[in-house]
């Protein structure tokens, strides 16, 4: 696999960062947004409510420092997507309700581009959608279905479309290609470079940050810290994958991990092999997602989904740069890109997301408690958190908008069973999705019942 030089995202690397440059909490302190969370969701949040109302004393807490958790380490793929589909929240609100909420997460793509250039914020930002190969019979026929799914549902060409094999092997030149989907959507961009430039926006429309500030326990209007109490007419909570820290929160969402490498520059000759010239993001239609982009200094950044749970939702750094899950990273990039195989791989590194119980991502305001929260992105939370800190900044300030009453404004669902049930059924999820893998890769025939038995136990 060649020598890995650093363990740290390449994001963050690229950028020497420095992990002590904002001061942490001192004492006791009133304010009158306290935000929990320096990541995406938590910035958003605190930009947008200093744009509404830039009389509000906006604090955002950070355990560690902008941007450590997912919004610092992702595959960088701005998506407009939410996990749990059309169909969950119409089941809720209704089919128009929720391609509402859909091309809302679509404008988000855009919205992130416009912010990305009022606040010159320098992060590579590249709108050129997603390319989904199809590299089995079984992965085409679902495309197939799948878009004249959504075109009956209301979605236009101009947002998905199917590429047949010309078309797709036009875009980017990788093995077994049969055919793909364009889902145009999507920008590809650095995203240590956008989460620390938005916190820098955030800081200059007088925000305060805090780092090295670890919150123990959210209650109604304050938050307790290691370094003191935090009092405030709204707590916002934007933890993600790191949820389960918070007392009382073990099972609200359970931490599942991603794991990254990035090559070495490649040469004008191996991108005339390999396309990607627009910068689109791909993957392909694999149960066990793989994602990867071409980076604006024209490196590859791909990552896929190993181990995915730790019994008792724990987080270790050591599994985070596990030799044998990025062994197997780098086994599926040779395998779509054969002439990368003996290319440098400069940097390996893991981090986790969260995932509610319905896989439903949400939003949620109780204006009774001060109560704020959102997240459960199941890995796309790129975008989805700028459409859920403009939404959460307009319930606070209670601009009326078209965003307050999008169907993912909502409770989270019901927390995770407890263990060892919720291991099991995490674990045996992933090892049918992986047997499903391996039955069409090698038999060609689809894999319905492991897949069934795989969406009951996702709730």
């Amino acid at each position: 696999m060649g020598v890995v030089t650093a363990a740290r995202s390449l994001w963050l690397d690229e950028l020497e960062f420095d992990a002590v440059a904002r001061p942490a909490l001192r004492g006791n302190l009133e304010v009158d947004v306290a935000i929990v969370g320096g990541g995406f969701t938590g910035l958003w949040t605190a930009y947008y409510l200093a744009k509404l109302d830039p009389s509000l004393n906006v604090l955002v807490i950070e355990k560690t420092h902008v941007g450590f958790g997912a919004s610092g380490r992702n595959g960088g793929w701005v998506v407009g997507e939410l996990a749990a589909g059309i169909e969950k929240y119409a089941e809720r609100c209704g089919l128009d309700e929720s391609l509402r909420l859909t091309r809302a997460v679509f404008d988000s793509v855009d919205e992130v581009g416009r912010i990305v250039d009022a606040e010159s914020i320098d992060c590579g930002y590249a709108k050129g959608g997603v390319v989904r190969m199809a590299r089995n019979r079984p992965q085409l026929k679902r495309q197939i279905e799948e878009v004249d799914h959504h075109c009956r549902l209301g979605l236009g060409e101009h947002e998905i479309r199917l590429l047949n094999k010309p078309e797709t092997e036009a875009i980017i030149n990788a093995t077994g290609i049969l055919g793909g989907i364009m889902f145009a959507p999507c920008a590809a961009v650095d995203p240590a470079r956008l989460v620390l430039g938005l916190a820098d926006a955030c800081e200059a429309a007088g925000v305060t940050i805090v780092e090295r500030t670890a919150a123990e326990a959210i209650e109604p209007r304050r938050v307790v810290t290691e370094r003191g109490t935090v009092s405030a007419s709204v707590v916002v909570q934007a933890t993600e994958g790191y949820t389960r820290d918070l007392r009382g929160q073990r099972r609200r969402l359970v931490p599942f991990y991603s794991r990254m490498i990035a090559t070495e520059p490649l040469s004008d000759d191996i991108w005339d092999q390999i396309g990607l010239a627009d910068r689109p993001t791909f993957a392909d239609d694999r149960y066990m997602v793989i994602y990867g982009q071409r980076t604006r200094d024209g490196r590859i950044a791909f990552g896929g989904r190993g181990v995915p749970y730790l019994y008792g939702s724990r987080i270790s750094p050591s599994m985070e740069v596990s030799a044998d899950s990025h062994r197997l990273v780098h086994e599926a990039l040779v395998d779509l890109f054969p002439v990368l195989a003996d290319t440098r791989i400069t940097h390996r590194w893991g981090g986790v997301f969260g995932v509610p119980r319905n896989w439903m991502p949400f939003v949620d305001y109780d204006r009774a408690t001060g109560l704020a929260t959102a997240g459960g992105y199941v890995g796309e939370g790129v975008a989805a958190a700028n459409l859920a800190g403009r939404t959460l900044a307009d319930l606070i300030t209670d601009t009326s908008s078209e965003r307050v009453d999008l169907p993912w404004v909502a409770p989270p669902g019901r927390s995770w069973e407890p263990e060892p049930l919720r291991w099991f059924g995490i674990r045996s999820s992933r090892r049918i999705m992986a047997r499903a893998d391996d039955i069409e890769d090698r038999r060609g025939e689809e894999a319905r019942l492991a897949m069934t038995l795989t969406r009951w136990l996702r709730g």
